[in-house]
């Protein structure tokens, strides 16, 4: 059962949504029980260290921000 708890979604809105929670579940559902599940890219630790950390130096202080 899949309940509304904020909003006002229109009648499209929500069955845009329902559609992908019944694909998912179907893909769930077809994959074979044993097959091993990819990992998730989010928590990939090579996502956050894509970028060589700055050289250390006594101007280093200023390059040592998150990049945006």
């Amino acid at each position: 059962m899949i309940k509304v708890v904020r909003g006002n979604p229109t009648p499209e809105e929500l069955a845009a949504a329902l559609a992908v929670v019944q694909a998912r579940a179907a893909a769930v559902a077809n994959q074979p029980s044993g097959a091993p599940t990819p990992p998730d890219a989010w928590a990939d630790p090579a996502r956050v260290a894509r970028h060589r950390l700055p050289a250390p130096g006594p101007a280093s202080w200023g390059r040592s921000y998150w990049p945006g």
